[in-house]
């Protein structure tokens, strides 16, 4: 069956076609999400496993030995300026990671193989299915200065819960390059 053009203009965001995102938390009352299509896998990584880089940002915790490779590993939460995750109270010794992987076309440019990045963030919830239509730019005054290049926007979800959309590709674009 084939639909005209004309059909579509009646379409509501809500009838349109709904993508997968992951839903996480990097702080308990900090509800975030990134786009399914820019992960990989999610990770259980001992503190131990993961081995310290001296002079590097502070956000980023060190390397992780990932399948043969290495995985440069992230304090998401201190990164978008949140409470770094050495000084919040649920302090454990085992973190979940969430691999984010650079987009096809970056590292078709680069003529390297695919980038990944391991985000280390409290606690992995579910999937949730939201219209990209419906995310909405945040007011400015809700959004921190270090938040804001990472901001995608937030959903308002009908139930009225805020969640932040983080964009992959900006917080892959944040990672320190390599000098050669």
């Amino acid at each position: 069956m084939k639909v005209s053009s004309s059909n579509s203009s009646i379409l509501s965001p809500q009838s349109l076609p709904n993508k997968e995102f992951l839903r996480f938390y990097l702080e308990p009352d900090t509800t975030t999400l990134l786009p399914l299509q820019q992960l990989t896998e999610v990770l259980t990584i001992s503190i131990g496993e993961i081995v310290p880089i001296p002079h590097m940002s502070p956000w980023v915790m060190g390397v992780y030995n990932w399948r043969g490779d290495i995985l440069w590993i992230v304090d998401l939460g201190h990164l978008v300026g949140l409470t770094p995750w050495y000084q919040q109270t649920s302090n454990v010794s085992v973190h979940k990671a969430i691999v984010l992987k650079a987009s096809g076309n970056r590292s078709a440019a680069n003529n390297a193989k695919t980038q990944m990045l391991g985000l280390v963030v409290n606690r992995i919830e579910d999937i949730e299915l939201c219209n990209p239509d419906l995310i909405q730019s945040p007011p400015s005054s809700t959004v921190t200065p270090e938040l804001v290049p990472f901001l995608r926007g937030y959903w308002l979800k009908p139930d009225s819960e805020m969640l932040v959309v983080l964009d992959g590709e900006a917080i892959m674009a944040a990672m320190p390059k390599p000098s050669n």
